[in-house]
């Protein structure tokens, strides 16, 4: 696979080379050296279709050949579907008490008139053909169900009826009789009509659909609307409990004066396309940081293929498009009657495979020094989220019976390999979002050098002009400065003393002269 750069969002970039002429002080240097872009070009490997079953990833391959887009925006959908179909009826057993639920949440992030919309049409049908079936097949149940309730409903008001009008010897024994119906008619429930997939709903009306679900739903759109509504277009607060909880399988409850709704395993699965901008304007909502809801998501951020596309392309061969649209609906309808989960089972092989990739993640999350240590919160949820894909991908392999057989230590290889390839696109994506406040406030301080055009600075005067929330202390400053001076913009230096008496001055700033 051929690594695909990040472009550089560092906007010196690329400076040429200048000269500026000796000064009067002789520390300082008479010649410039090229700034190092503060952004790297971060790697962005190609989406590993290879480590789908074949009958998958064959099926993204063509869709990415047709609709000529990066397989990276098929895989990850084949994953949200695939996720859809098991999410909520089944989980992965790790080891000891830490089980998974098999529910995920995929961005991807491409520019406009990359057909986004198209490749999750053809991703998303059979999941639709799914839930047709699946309300075809509830019909008659629900049909039942409502004349049997609206029956002990008559029943039971009939019952209280004549025992309100009764004689007062025979009034207790109808008035008990009464409740009885009564009861028995509170107990009796309508069956919800199937829904397996939403669109941009609300926080409310997702919570509402999964309760009556039995806990699960699928919100899968080719645009980022959803982020906007949890960020509070609506309500004017953020909302986002569900979302939280809806991927961790924790204990939801809702009590409002409108409505109660219990769901104990909440099971959601989000899959999006969304345009690159979207990306960075949700890293600058208050909160969604904070409480973990951008660690939630399995980021891609593939590289555009528009301007370099073939124009006449082959269809989508119908034996590879028949196969996958059998096997997602044979899944989905397989695992559709599951009120208890599914429980998958790892082979010892498989589980020392994962513990080998906690222990090669887990240096990598020191806050000094560690690649992941900016994103911690996203890297600390890696190893759960590889579990899910590998379950994932056994259950593509096997179908609804992948429970009677263990995860191999190929199938969670296969996984780990998707967990790397998401966590270099969850770097540069972090990047976008602006996650390392060193390296925003490196950013902040080349803006502020650029404006005021020093060529010889203190360190307080530049404090000076930055923003107190961005910057609030002179020793937040410094780690920014020491990275823009390993870059290569800045210098410092000791200012000689100008009397024997007093403390020796503070160092001070030289400034490249193209930023000038």
């Amino acid at each position: 696979m051929t690594p695909q750069p990040v472009d550089s969002t560092d906007l010196w970039a690329g400076l040429p080379t200048l000269e500026e002429p000796p000064g009067e002080d002789d520390t300082a240097p008479d010649v410039w050296e090229d700034p190092i872009p503060l952004t790297g070009r971060r790697e962005r490997p190609s989406f590993p279709a290879h480590v789908l079953p074949a009958w998958l990833g064959e099926f993204v391959a063509a869709v990415a050949d047709e609709t000529q887009t990066p397989v990276d925006l098929a895989g990850s959908v084949a994953l949200a579907v695939l996720a859809t179909a098991a999410g909520g009826r089944s989980v992965v057993h790790v080891r000891g008490n830490w089980r998974e639920p098999t529910n995920l949440y995929t961005v991807v992030a491409l520019p406009p008139a990359n057909r986004k919309s198209a490749v999750f049409a053809l991703l998303t049908n059979p999941l639709y053909e799914a839930e047709k079936q699946l309300k075809t097949a509830m019909k008659p149940v629900i049909v039942e169900a409502e004349l049997t309730a609206r029956l002990a409903k008559e029943a039971a008001d009939k019952a209280a009826a004549k025992a309100a009008s009764a004689d007062v010897d025979k009034r207790q024994e109808m008035v008990a009789t009464a409740v009885g119906l009564a009861q028995t008619a509170d107990t009796l429930t309508v069956p919800a009509e199937p829904v397996l997939l939403a669109d941009d709903s609300t926080p409310e009306t997702v919570t509402s659909l999964m309760a009556e679900q039995g806990g699960r739903l699928s919100v899968m759109s080719a645009e980022g609307g959803i982020f906007d509504i949890i960020a509070g277009r609506y309500s004017g607060a953020p909302n986002m409990e569900v979302f939280l909880k809806g991927h961790a399988g924790d204990r939801l409850r809702v009590n409002r004066q409108t409505r109660r709704e219990y769901i104990d395993a909440p099971a959601l699965t989000i899959g999006l396309a969304v345009q690159p901008d979207v990306l960075r304007d949700i890293g600058k909502v208050k909160g969604f940081e904070g409480r973990g809801l951008l660690a939630r998501f399995l980021y891609s951020l593939p590289v555009s293929t528009v301007g370099d596309r073939e124009i006449i392309t082959d269809p989508v061969p119908e034996e590879t498009a028949a196969t996958y649209t059998a096997r997602v609906i044979d899944l989905t309808l397989s695992l559709a009657e599951w009120t208890d989960p599914a429980v998958i089972q790892l082979t010892p092989e498989a589980d020392a495979a994962l513990i080998a990739y906690q222990k090669r993640i887990e240096p990598q999350l020191k806050a000094r020094g560690g690649k992941l240590g900016h994103i911690s919160n996203w890297a600390g949820k890696l190893a759960g989220a590889t579990a899910r894909m590998a379950a994932l991908l056994h259950l593509a392999e096997h179908g609804g019976n992948g429970y009677a057989h263990p995860v191999t230590e190929d199938t969670m290889r296969a996984a780990i390999e998707l967990g790397e390839y998401y966590t270099a696109h969850a770097l540069a994506v972090f990047d976008v979002m602006g996650a390392d406040p060193v390296l925003s406030r490196a950013r902040s301080v080349l803006e502020a050098l650029r404006d005021n055009r020093w060529e010889d600075v203190s360190r307080r005067d530049v404090f000076t002009v930055l923003s107190r929330s961005e910057v609030p202390t002179v020793a937040d400053l410094e780690p920014a400065l020491a990275l823009l001076e390993d870059h290569g913009y800045l210098r410092s230096y000791q200012p000689e003393r100008t009397g024997k008496r007093g403390r020796p001055p503070a160092p001070r700033l030289l400034v490249h002269p193209a930023l000038r």
